[in-house]
């Protein structure tokens, strides 16, 4: 038994640390990018002789924050800290921020909180080779395999494009980059040079990361001047069936209404919502998500981050 226990050490061992170019599926991916992407093969072939797996990358992708309840979720993001830090960072990049305004037409405090949500405004970025992540995501995860193999082509075409060395960029477990933590068919599609020198760094530079995200919401359908959320007051049963069906706003407040579900303190807006129940410290907590709180779930597909979102840049700017 202590042979064999000693055999299967060795093993995973082995298996940690072969390259991923010993893969047959990453040949095949290899050949993609020569024949599609143009690229060297000698070059990508090295690439992926120095990718690494990483368990703790496969172990975090299965325990999300997003799984949590709401009551266990916001004192996670909505908090004092994050907060003032996040008046800090504002009054810093103030001129930036206001400026990312006039032009995208989103709310300084919005971007501020999407950062600080993301890195605590660049202090978390993320310590994992996006290379590795990418790799271990595309190559060992199948539950969403395709989805990383695609973004690690978007990752060696952003490096090409962007004169980068893949095996030097960090981020998230999830490949994510930056301030901000664009994915890399994000950073392709929305990064900006908001200062005007020549390179899109959202890495290093706060300046092209706030015009990065704002330009990220505008690209996404934000309306300038518009509400995000608001609280809402429940009578009867008739609305229940419409509770958390989704994101994206389907109903007119007044539709909702008649149901039931009505937006606190008569408050009077006009356009889509949704209606949202959330689970909170002192029971459930409803809610009318707006168009613009469905454009903060672009950036991140749940209720729950578009929510500690909206209620973190509130703290941002409360006096």
């Amino acid at each position: 038994m202590r042979f064999i226990g000693f055999f299967c050490f060795v093993l995973l061992s082995w298996n940690a640390a072969a390259s991923y170019i010993d893969k047959k599926e990453v040949k095949t991916f290899i050949d993609q990018l020569v024949q599609e992407e143009k690229f060297e093969r000698a070059y990508v072939t090295g690439l992926f002789e120095k990718a690494e797996y990483k368990q703790s990358i496969i172990d975090a992708i299965t325990r999300p924050a997003e799984g949590k309840p709401w009551h266990q979720y916001r004192p996670i993001f909505v908090t004092k800290t994050r907060a003032e830090q996040g008046k800090a960072f504002l009054a810093k990049y103030r001129e930036t921020l206001l400026r990312a305004e006039k032009e995208f037409g989103v709310p300084p405090e919005v971007v501020v909180a999407i950062i600080g949500v993301e890195t605590r405004y660049g202090r978390h970025a993320g310590n994992y080779r996006v290379i590795d992540a990418l790799s271990t995501l595309a190559f060992d995860y199948p539950k969403r395999g395709k989805f990383f193999r695609k973004e690690l082509v978007q990752f060696l075409k952003l490096t090409r494009e962007e004169s980068m060395d893949p095996l030097a960029l960090k981020g998230s477990y999830a490949g994510a980059m930056g301030y901000g933590q664009f994915i890399p068919s994000s950073f392709r599609s929305y990064a900006i040079d908001f200062d005007g020198d020549g390179k899109k760094d959202i890495w290093n530079n706060p300046v092209d990361a706030i015009g990065s995200v704002a330009n990220y919401f505008k690209r996404h359908g934000w309306k300038r001047g518009e509400q995000v959320v608001l609280p809402a007051r429940v009578k009867g049963n008739a609305y229940k069936p419409l509770l958390n069906k989704g994101l994206k706003p389907t109903h007119t407040i007044h539709q909702l209404s008649e149901l039931g579900f009505m937006a606190d303190a008569g408050q009077l807006v006009g356009g889509m919502s949704t209606a949202m129940a959330l689970k909170g410290d002192e029971g459930m907590e409803h809610w009318l998500g707006l168009h613009n709180f469905y454009v903060i779930t672009r950036y991140n597909h749940s209720k729950l981050y578009a929510m500690a979102v909206y209620q973190l840049s509130q703290k941002i700017v409360e006096k």
